[in-house]
């Protein structure tokens, strides 16, 4: 566990003060929390929307291969003028022109296609998964560069509070070198050089400032915001983050991430997504048998009925030998047209039946399918095996950069506190006129080196203990 310091009290009227500032003229931008920076991103960032999108359509895909369980049911009214000759719908006559009208409808029901279909609801669910994951994955790795980010402002600011500090150090050592210089106890070398540690103090801060400016754009991005937009990061208490969790055992971090850890899971879903597709490409080694049916009739304004009427007689023949006139009967032929719905009555059919389609030979595409599924799933194993073997060593360079930022805190903390005491034994020495402008300058120097060194380390030992926690699934928050 890291205790940190509390900031020298130099820093800490400067950074009241700073932040005094900041809260007066924060009426007119808007103060974002490290919580709000979160929310905000996970709500409008673009690449989170498209991963939703992504995640929508398989699952669009995922109910459409439940849907196909179902039987299909269709329909084909269809109506035409023929003309020459043409069949007369319904009847088994012939006419040389012909309104006709036919209407159909069919259901098609598969009972068995060799489990495809149920392997593809299986895999199609997988497939939504991995979408899922992909999506938390895409939320977890914007979680910690916003909260990467975050850390990288506070730093800056803190190197911003401490150039302003070390400026106004420099501008107290210019002043007095000037003094010393009027009263002719220093040369205009000791002058030009604290003139010279104003320059530089002053260059510090320009160059803080500008990556302050720069982390606050990213973050900005990150929440899809307005660059334009003036905004005050809230700075948390950091009396809250003085215990730090250093030590990890690297094996215990490695066995929790590989079960909550979005890229494993993501592997190990994706292996399991090709596996169904093997058992989906077997299935076009099985015959297809389905189940059919339907119904039709149709109408034709040429269908008729005909009828005969008897009118009188009409000489058939005369009796042999005599000119006697034989008579037979006289008819007059007559037709009715059918009317539309007797004629959709009368022609009306059903049909049902059984329907079994046997693959034989498919010139072994069936064959080439399973084989490039098993392929493919070769293939997704070694990426889960890579995904942890990565993994692992990831967690162990975090482990071991963790332990390293915390020795390097506490190195660059002693460093700062001797190198303090260094700078106020020199400036009594130099207020005394024991040493040269030179020697203090060199203090001033490394102090405000230490200083700086100091800043980062402290955000250094806090960014690589989110780290840990992202990878063990722990909510990672100042």
């Amino acid at each position: 566990m890291v205790q940190f310091l509390s900031r020298p009290k130099l820093i800490s009227l400067t950074g009241m003060a700073a932040f005094a500032l900041l809260s007066f003229t924060a009426n007119a931008q808007q103060v974002v929390s490290l919580q709000q920076a979160v929310d905000s991103t996970i709500k409008n960032n673009l690449t989170i929307k498209q991963a939703k999108i992504t995640e929508d359509l398989a699952s669009e895909d995922y109910q459409q291969s439940k849907y196909n369980l179902l039987p299909s049911l269709s329909a084909n009214p269809q109506g035409g003028y023929y003309f020459g000759k043409s069949q007369i719908a319904g009847a088994f006559a012939y006419s040389t022109s012909a309104l006709n009208i036919n209407g159909s409808a069919s259901l098609n029901l598969v009972l068995f296609q060799g489990g495809q279909l149920r392997n593809q609801i299986l895999q199609n669910k997988l497939t939504l998964d991995v979408d899922k994951t992909a999506t938390a994955k895409v939320k977890n790795d914007l979680l910690l560069n916003v909260v990467t980010d975050y850390l990288t402002i506070l730093t800056d600011q803190d190197l911003v509070v401490a150039a302003k500090q070390q400026i106004d150090l420099a501008k107290i050592t210019l002043d007095r070198a000037q003094k010393n210089f009027d009263a002719g106890n220093a040369t205009k070398a000791d002058l030009a050089q604290a003139q010279a540690q104003v320059e530089t103090a002053e260059l510090n801060l320009i160059n803080d400032q500008n990556q302050v400016d720069l982390a606050i754009l990213v973050l900005k991005q990150y929440m899809e915001m307005d660059p334009n937009k003036k905004i005050v990061i809230e700075r948390p208490d950091i009396s809250r983050l003085t215990d730090i969790k250093t030590i990890f055992d690297a094996t215990e971090v490695i066995k929790t991430a590989f079960l909550v850890n979005p890229d494993i899971k993501l592997a190990e879903l994706q292996q399991q997504t090709y596996d169904q597709a093997i058992k989906i490409a077997k299935g076009n080694y099985y015959p297809i048998l389905s189940l059919y049916g339907g119904l039709g009739t149709s109408y034709s304004n040429q269908a008729a009925t005909y009828g005969s009427t008897l009118i009188g007689t009409t000489p058939i023949g005369v009796v042999d030998g005599t000119s006697t006139k034989v008579l037979g009967p006289l008819y007059q032929t007559t037709t009715s047209p059918i009317g539309f719905g007797t004629q959709l009555s009368n022609n009306f059919n059903q049909f049902f039946g059984l329907n079994l389609q046997i693959p034989i030979f498919n010139r072994f595409t069936a064959r080439t399918s399973v084989r490039k599924a098993k392929l493919n799933y070769e293939y997704a194993e070694l990426n889960t095996a890579l995904a942890k073997n990565t993994l692992s060593k990831t967690i162990i360079q975090a482990v071991l950069d963790l332990q390293a930022a915390d020795k390097s805190y506490q190195s660059s903390r002693r460093t700062f506190e001797s190198n303090k005491e260094a700078l106020n034994v020199t400036k009594q020495r130099f207020d005394a006129g024991l040493v040269n402008t030179l020697d203090y300058n060199t203090a001033l120097t490394n102090y405000n080196k230490s200083q700086n060194d100091m800043i980062e380390a402290q955000y250094q030992v806090i960014f690589r203990s989110k780290v840990i926690d992202y990878y063990i699934g722990n909510p990672i928050t100042l």
